[in-house]
Order: C-alpha cells, then sequence, then structure tokens
C-alpha cells in the first residue's frame, strides 16, 4: 500500500489495517508517525489575562499555550523559525486544514530550487496531519513529518508540532481564535 493510500485511509476511518492485521487497529498517532517529541503535551497552570481559546506561542521557550482558562493552559512542544526567520505579534486563525497540500513560497523556492512546486497532502508531505493558518500571512501552526525538529529553531518561520499535538490542537482551536507569538 502506498503511504499516500495509507494517509486517507486513516483520515477517513480512524484506523489503519495493515496486511498482516485480521481487524482493523485503532489509530496510534504517535506509533503512526514514528514516534513524538520528548517534549509532552501537558496541563499547567498559566495565569493570564487571555480568554479561553487564545494561543500563546513563546518562541524563546519553544512552547505553544493554548489557554484552557482558570489559570490552566494545555502546553505543547513546538519548533520555531531559525534565525532570521523568527517573528512575534498577533494574528487570528484564519483557516484549518486535514492535510493540506503545500505550495512552497516563492522566496522558499528561490532559497530551495530543488523543493517540489506543489506537493498533495499526506504522511510524506512536511505540513503533516493538520494545517492552522494564521491571518493571511505565509505562516502556520502545523504537523511535522520529522518530529525530531520538535523544540528546535529550524522553521522558515511556522511553528512545527508533533503530528499527534497538532491533531490535538486542532480539535481545540477554532477559527478566529487570537494567537499571540512572543519572543
Amino acid at each position: 500500500m502506498t503511504s499516500r493510500f495509507l494517509a486517507g485511509l486513516v483520515a477517513a476511518t480512524g484506523f489503519l489495517l495493515m496486511a498482516s492485521d485480521a481487524v482493523a487497529a485503532p489509530w496510534d498517532p504517535g506509533a503512526f508517525f514514528g514516534g513524538g517529541s520528548s517534549i509532552g503535551r501537558t496541563t499547567v497552570d498559566y495565569r493570564v489575562n487571555h480568554r479561553p481559546g487564545t494561543v500563546v506561542i513563546n518562541t524563546s521557550e519553544r512552547r505553544l499555550y493554548y489557554v484552557l482558562g482558570g489559570g490552566q493552559a494545555l502546553r505543547y512542544g513546538v519548533g520555531v523559525g531559525r534565525i532570521g526567520f523568527a517573528w512575534a505579534g498577533v494574528r487570528r486563525v484564519s483557516a484549518k486544514r486535514e492535510w493540506p497540500a503545500w505550495n512552497p513560497p516563492s522566496q522558499m523556492l528561490r532559497r530551495r530550487p530543488d523543493l517540489p512546486r506543489h506537493m498533495a497532502g499526506g504522511i510524506e508531505n512536511p505540513l503533516g496531519a493538520r494545517a492552522i493558518y494564521l491571518g493571511s500571512t505565509l505562516y502556520r501552526i502545523h504537523g511535522s513529518n520529522e518530529p525530531e525538529t520538535i523544540g528546535q529553531a529550524v522553521s522558515s518561520g511556522c511553528f512545527r508540532m508533533t503530528n499527534e499535538d497538532v491533531v490535538d490542537l486542532y480539535s481545540r482551536v477554532r477559527v478566529g481564535a487570537t494567537v499571540i507569538v512572543q519572543r
């Protein structure tokens, strides 16, 4: 079976059927995507004056906080922009996509002419399982097919999460939510 077929099967059914399996097994994103980051998702004390549902990304900590309210937040590990690509500001979630396609922006293609001009969504796509778009920018919070980069500064300005974590965040965050990026 091809990886694109498997990605579609998992996305459509939530189950992964291997040729050697007699029955479908529940989808385990951590195992399916080759494991996760050593930075685990956890609930933490987080006393801020932001509304529940707000996302705060602290690039120096390399952590993303999803504000729950009541002085708590879910904390996730993220990969951030490398030197020269880090940014800060306030945006709103403008769109969300499952298994997004990827079209590298022209600036990236100038730096890396070897990149494909288009890549369909799927396991091999660098945007991973989900993408959360930030306003009208080129930046996104997205999954990654390189979970070992979580906690590092290696991207061109986007925020990478493990596929397991981005699926969790995607289910929580709403279009229109505020995203605060701090250095």
